[in-house]
């Protein structure tokens, strides 16, 4: 199993000016635990899970960028982009700009969006559900043809490229990881298009569930479902005693968390990004590296 990290609280004490360089600190000590990838928050205000819209949020792809320059390996993505931030064109060119600037290293990560209150305070428009879905599948259909180099004009209901260029090439076929549960359309679009699907944590019996699902749009669409990774987003703070973390999670040990990820990797999970409420503390890495070097041999099952 792979291990990664997501970071979605910028708010660190003396931020602004602090922001940089723990955001530099956190990308290091990930890597250095060996971590699989680095994941951003990308939204324009705070989301408010976390806390209200005034707390500090960076620009997703700005801030990856600047990662990739203070690490070597991870690999970097949006969890996740929605797709009315920005035009699918510019996204294709800014994901593979990272790519090849990180080495090869980007991840496309997309949703449909949700967040009303950041579009209209920022005026970008929020078209109702229905629509912003047919932007995901037509944005799932020119960002592949632009990462696979295809200039073929596209002409969509929403969007139409006359000629969509997109030069350099990523190093790689970049990857692109869905993200969200919707039986009906996310998953449907997970079948058709995804490298990777990202679920939440909401334990093995709801996994097992959505994979199911995501099984029949595979084969509705002939697909083999071995082809998609399943990643899921899990809250987690790790320490050597019991106790509650400043979010008001159990702490849990090592051993705890490699077992509760063992029980999701037999119904399917095979990349769980961790977000931590200690991610700014250089000690958590200590902790986090022993949990990646357990969680290494575990394999993902059947699903």
């Amino acid at each position: 199993m792979r291990c990664g990290l997501q970071v979605s609280h910028f708010s660190w004490p003396d931020a602004p000016a602090s922001i940089g360089p723990t955001l530099k600190r956190i990308a290091q000590n990930a890597e250095g635990a060996g971590m699989a990838s680095l994941w951003v928050m990308d939204h324009f205000f705070q989301i408010e899970m976390i806390g209200p819209p005034e707390l500090d949020m960076l620009e997703g792809s700005t801030a990856l960028a600047y990662a990739a320059a203070a690490t070597e390996r991870i690999e970097l993505g949006t969890l996740v982009t929605g797709v009315t931030y920005r035009h699918p064109g510019l996204l294709a060119k800014t994901v593979t700009t990272l790519d090849v600037l990180s080495g090869g290293r980007a991840w496309l990560g997309i949703g449909a969006a949700w967040n009303e209150e950041e579009h209209r305070g920022l005026g970008v428009p929020y078209p109702a559900v229905a629509e912003r879905f047919e932007r995901l599948e037509e944005t799932l259909q020119i960002t592949r043809q632009m990462f696979d180099g295809d200039e073929t004009p596209y002409a969509g209901t929403h969007f139409t490229l006359e000629r969509p260029l997109n030069v350099p090439a990523p190093l790689r076929r970049t990857p692109i990881l869905i993200g969200g549960s919707g039986p009906k359309k996310t998953l449907r679009l997970v079948a058709k298009y995804a490298d990777a699907c990202n679920l939440f944590d909401g334990g093995p019996e709801a996994m097992a569930s959505r994979l199911a699902i995501l099984r029949d749009h595979c084969d509705d669409v002939s697909r083999d479902p071995r082809e998609i990774e399943v990643t899921a987003l899990s809250r987690l703070t790790l320490g050597r005693s019991g106790g509650t973390s400043p979010r008001g999670e159990q702490i849990k040990s090592v051993d705890e968390a490699v077992d509760y990820y063992g029980t999701l990797a037999q119904v399917g999970l095979a990349h769980v990004m961790l977000s931590m409420s200690n991610d700014s503390d250089d000690t958590a890495y200590e902790l986090v590296g022993e949990l990646v070097r357990q969680l290494e041999p575990v394999t993902a099952g059947t699903w």
